[in-house]
């Protein structure tokens, strides 16, 4: 029971950290675009929220992928 209590508050931990790292940069964006917007009345909002999505996809990806494939440089395998 403990060690799947573990697992569960690990998983939870990582979804939260992955949504997180996510809405970060999107947020980040969208305010400096509505900042932006209302200081030199241009149209950068929608340019830099995609930006954001893109940038917090890319970290999500990142991240994913390191949890799922843990570096390789732990391991000692006999081959040389």
């Amino acid at each position: 029971m403990n060690r799947k209590r573990r697992e569960l508050v690990r998983c939870l931990a990582l979804v939260s950290q992955l949504g997180i790292t996510m809405l970060t940069p999107v947020a980040l964006c969208v305010m400096l675009g509505v900042w932006l917007d209302g200081r030199f009345s241009t149209y950068f909002t929608l340019p830099l929220l995609i930006l954001g999505i893109l940038a917090g996809a890319r970290s999500a990806y990142l991240m994913a992928k390191k949890v799922i494939q843990p570096d390789d440089g732990d391991e000692e395998n006999g081959d040389d």
